[in-house]
């Protein structure tokens, strides 16, 4: 066994996974372990942030971390190493396995013609590799050797500078000779600036030019922190007022900057906001609705809470209506359908996997009770309550949230009436459940006071044509005007 071979089984490289369907990327959120901490196979190490949800990562090695490949806040594309770990710690010091950084793999021009990253620690050859800048230490300010300062001018293409006397920043100690800027300032650099991908991105979201920033990063490499304080105007000197004091001073003018902030689009919030917009403008929506006397759902709802079949579940009116929504589908088969664009065809299905729109911190997701059509409703109360539980912290796996076939969004909670829902992506429909007020009805030929409900169901024309869309809603409506049809038509 070759030394190569015995050190590549040795330190085992965890790469992201595909933890969706599909998936390119994740966000790391949070680590959980350090360098130099003992981990076991199984032993979740991070927290990871998809398009879909947050996911848990468990690492399937035993061993002593070796290093942590990105920091938190960075994305990272599916299939690069995020962590190495030393399965032999007691083996002694060995050249552990070149990294294969995202950076380098995602975009070859972040770094200049010529570099090669590796692993920390480990004795690269000078001629053609170069090590990874540990983090500084706290109150050591952060210099690279002489020797490694002239191998990184000579790739560059500049003059090595001379050893410094005093510790001054990488940037400077990497920058030709050249007159000193003010402090704060913004120098060009030299060449293309560098910067990883992230970064570039965030420079380019918040239209900053990264030859104007002056990094402060290992290798004067431009970082996060870098980019945000170009892009924070600096306070002007006190000796030349700011001009804004002046515009201030115009009648009619309103400084509305200081008052905005900007997020950027990602994870859940960009996953959801993409395809949103490409339902709306594939699928053909069609919205009816449908006001409705469920007087009799709410005393049945009051009634089920002290039944002891349902003890320890939780009861509520959505659970309802669920259950009357799966009625009116088993009635309606055809409405319980996908469109095939690829293959034109239409995909009927003979299992519901039921939706639950829930709005989480990280925005909207729509995770689904599988084969929901075949629960009793002792069953389907508990799997929606494990949902919303789930969703509520952050929990909800891509899975769960994969295969869905129609959907619920329960917007009376918030005390709408009712609404005009999008599809979830590959639905067939989805049904808005609206606030239950006490309202004016007429019942029995009296006008006396009843809890009304107004449902809107919004469906795909392409598989649903209004025939079939108003019988399947109107059949959701009277099972819950009359719940004892749960009985009869289920």
């Amino acid at each position: 066994m070759t030394a190569s071979t015995a050190n590549a089984q040795r330190f085992r490289e965890f790469k992201m996974p595909d933890v969706g369907e599909g998936l390119t990327e994740a966000e790391i959120l949070k680590w959980y372990v350090q360098p130099g901490d003992t981990v076991t196979d199984g032993q979740v190490v991070c927290e990871v942030e998809t398009a879909k949800a947050a996911v848990e990562l468990p690492i399937p090695y035993t061993g002593v971390v070796h290093e942590l490949r990105f920091g938190e806040g960075v994305t990272v594309d599916v299939g690069t190493a995020i962590i190495a770990v030393d399965t032999d710690p007691g083996a002694g010091p060995a050249e552990a396995p070149a990294a294969a950084p995202q950076e380098a793999a995602a975009d070859e021009e972040a770094e200049p013609q010529g570099r090669q990253a590796v692993l920390v620690g480990y004795g690269a050859a000078p001629s053609s590799t170069k090590r990874r800048a540990r983090k500084p230490q706290p109150g050591v300010p952060a210099q690279p050797e002489p020797a490694k300062a002239a191998l990184q001018a000579e790739l560059n293409g500049r003059a090595a500078p001379a050893a410094p006397a005093t510790p001054v920043a990488p940037a400077v100690q990497a920058a030709p000779a050249a007159p000193a800027a003010p402090a704060g300032s913004a120098v060009p650099a030299a060449g293309r600036p560098l910067a990883k991908p992230p970064v570039r991105k965030l420079a380019k979201d918040l239209g900053i030019d990264l030859a104007t920033i002056l990094p402060t990063g290992p290798d004067g490499i431009i970082t996060r922190e870098d980019v945000h304080a170009a892009a924070t105007p600096a306070a002007a000197p006190a000796e030349a007022p700011a001009p804004v004091a002046v515009a201030a001073a115009e009648p009619g003018t309103v400084d509305t900057a200081a008052r905005e902030r900007r997020v950027p689009v990602k994870g859940v919030r960009k996953a959801t906001a993409q395809a949103m917009v490409a339902s709306a403008f594939t699928a053909p929506h069609v919205t009816e609705f449908i006001t409705v006397d469920v007087t009799r759902t709410m005393k049945l709802v009051q009634e089920l809470k002290q039944d002891p079949d349902m003890a320890g579940l939780r009861v509520n009116p959505l659970l309802l209506v669920a259950k009357a929504f799966l009625v009116a589908l088993k009635r309606h088969p055809e409405a319980n359908a996908a469109w095939d664009e690829a293959n034109q065809e239409i995909v009927y299905k003979d299992y519901v996997n039921l939706g639950i729109a829930a709005a989480t911190p990280r925005g909207l997701i729509v995770p689904n009770i599988k084969d929901a059509g075949a629960k009793t409703l002792p069953q389907l109360a508990s799997e929606l309550g494990d949902l919303v539980a789930t969703a509520r912290e952050g929990k909800t796996s891509p899975a769960a949230m994969a295969g869905g076939t129609v959907t619920i969004t329960n917007v009376g909670v918030f005390g709408v009436d009712t609404g005009t829902p999008i599809l979830n992506p590959g639905e067939s429909a989805i049904l808005a459940f609206g606030a239950v007020k006490l309202q004016p009805w007429v019942h029995k030929g009296k006008v006396t006071a009843r809890q009304v409900t107004t449902l809107a169901l919004s469906f795909d024309h392409r598989l649903v044509d209004g025939e079939l869309g108003s019988k399947l809603l109107a059949d959701v409506a009277a099972v819950l005007e009359r719940p004892k049809r749960l009985i009869t038509w289920g």
